[in-house]
């Protein structure tokens, strides 16, 4: 409606509608059709008493066909930050978070790539060389990106941890995802600062780009600081980054984008979204005006999202870009086995379980696994009691050590304990030194033989582990599955990653416009509120 007020008079003119009347559908189903023309504006309009819907005409003052509301057009690609998209060469402000040992495969990042959205691979959990293998098969698919490598914090295992840096600074890989960090270390330090640079106008670059995972907002803070100034005087006095670098250190924060993880799959806190990325988004502005940085700093969200509506919703709340987790380690391009994505299939939002982390298995850290069709959680839950209860091996009842091998290890202690030696000796020799003459080290170390293989197995689905399988997961895959019911999707082998992404972001623009129209007062049949994926979009 508008008002026209002039000296003598005060004229007021409601907004209405002129185009083709041809156009204009009054049918539940044709207006769905009206809806999903996401690329054209949608107007509602009464018409002889009834209410029609059209893409077609404009709006004017005045005439005989009333406007009760429009929507303009908003595509997938319009979600969402415009800068997080051009800095990495996106569509969608989109990623795939990285599942580890591989699960967030190097398939999984080449289909999401080739599509305009972002990547990550599992490099948590793998050896050297598999590493520099996947980072060859990606960048010799994606030669320009876009792409990220995970970097997961190992406090157990730093030669791990700095081996990982190294190989990316030394294949070029220019985005990282770092997960699991509850302080800094010189790792994420030195890949950060090595890119560092200033161009021929004297303009500071930023040629290494840092996504940081976090739930709380104390490493939320460690990240939207520059280094520590204690770090990059130790990488500088190593010789591991140059001076300059050294003096650009305190320019820039310690990422350029801060994912926001709530109540996710493996690592998690399960904190709830709603509460957490809004204090989030209040620290780095808060950030922004301390440290006058140039460029913002982007928060985006991750954990329990797997649907449209919970996109749109973090979108909504202004998260500058989402990111999604379980729910495409069902997909076909994972890593994981066929029984594993069957398993991930059925399951609901209430089939998971917190388990003890094999990485951080000592401090107490647990991750979120499904426990539907398997043991795992219940088995790794009993070890690490045992692990708490006594100081060593030796210590364990015969008769609770005779339980342990033949129900959980299926083999000896005393020959799990070879298999540990042959694997640190080859991985990181120190771990061996420290745990012979540290009983409870030991311990821990057979103990993680179990929870470090049962990811392993559920990758790559050994015969007659099932019931061992660990299988991340939060409660988004059950919401996936719920909403991909009587769907082409419904079943694990028509899942593809890139397929999912698209329906995802069409399906928040829908739930948009959805709201769009809500805000002024149009209530449309339940039938038209919910974005339904009837059919493949790639």
């Amino acid at each position: 409606m508008c008002t026209v007020t002039t000296e003598e008079t005060t004229l007021t003119l409601e907004m209405g509608w002129e185009g083709p009347k041809e156009s204009l559908t009054f049918e539940p189903e044709q207006m769905k059709s009206c809806l999903l023309e996401m690329e054209k504006p949608v107007f509602v309009v009464s018409l002889d008493g009834r209410v029609g819907m059209t893409n077609e005409g404009h709006p004017i003052y005045g005439g005989r066909t009333t406007l009760l509301a429009s929507s303009r057009a908003i595509t997938p690609d319009f979600l969402g930050d415009a800068s997080f998209r051009q800095d990495h060469g996106l569509r969608y402000a989109y990623s795939t978070g990285a599942m580890a040992n591989g699960i967030a495969s190097e398939e999984l990042v080449i289909a999401m790539g080739k599509r305009g959205m972002l990547g990550s691979f599992g490099a948590a959990g793998l050896l050297p060389e598999r590493i520099e293998s996947a980072i060859a098969t990606i960048q010799a698919a994606l030669p320009n990106g876009p792409y990220a490598f995970n970097l997961i914090h190992s406090p157990n295992e730093l030669a791990l941890e700095r081996g990982a840096v190294e190989l990316f600074l030394k294949h070029g890989v220019k985005t990282v995802e770092a997960s699991a960090f509850m302080d800094l270390t010189a790792q994420i330090v030195h890949y950060r600062l090595a890119g560092l640079s200033l161009d021929e106008a004297g303009h500071l670059q930023i040629g290494n780009r840092v996504i940081a995972k976090v739930s709380r907002e104390e490493v939320a803070n460690r990240f939207l600081s520059p280094a520590p100034e204690a770090l990059v005087a130790q990488l500088l006095a190593e010789g591991r980054i140059t001076q300059t670098q050294a003096q650009l250190a305190s320019e820039v924060p310690m990422a350029d984008d801060i994912t926001v993880e709530a109540d996710s799959g493996g690592h998690t806190d399960r904190r709830p979204l709603m509460t957490l990325l809004p204090s989030i988004i209040a620290l780095r502005d808060q950030a922004m005006e301390k440290y006058n940085y140039q460029t913002p700093i982007r928060v985006g969200a991750g954990g329990g999202i797997g649907t449209p509506r919970s996109a749109f919703g973090a979108f909504s709340m202004g998260a500058a870009y989402v990111v999604t987790g379980s729910i495409n380690q069902g997909c076909l391009e994972s890593g994981a086995s066929q029984h594993t994505k069957q398993l991930l299939a059925g399951a609901r939002q209430a089939d998971v379980f917190m388990a003890p982390a094999a990485d951080m298995f000592e401090m107490g850290v647990k991750l979120q696994v499904l426990k539907r069709g398997t043991l795992f959680p219940m088995r790794a839950s009993r070890l690490y009691e045992i692990y708490n209860q006594y100081q060593g091996i030796d210590e364990i009842p015969a008769d609770e050590r005779a339980k342990l091998e033949s129900r959980i290890f299926q083999r000896k202690l005393d020959e799990v304990w070879d298999d540990v030696v042959a694997y640190f000796n080859r991985r990181d020799p120190d771990q061996i030194k420290r745990a012979q003459n540290e009983p409870k080290r030991k311990m821990a170390l057979i103990f993680r033989w179990y929870l470090g293989l049962s990811s392993r197995w559920s990758n790559v689905g050994e015969k007659g582990r099932e019931m061992d399988y660990q299988i991340w997961c939060g409660p988004s895959m059950g919401a996936f599955n719920e909403w991909t019911q009587n769907t082409y999707l419904e079943s694990w082998d028509k899942r593809h990653a890139a397929d999912v992404a698209e329906h995802i972001m069409r399906g928040a623009s829908y739930q948009w416009r959805i709201q769009d129209l809500r805000l002024h007062g149009v209530t449309l049949p339940a039938r038209l509120n919910e974005y339904r994926p009837e059919s493949p979009a790639i």
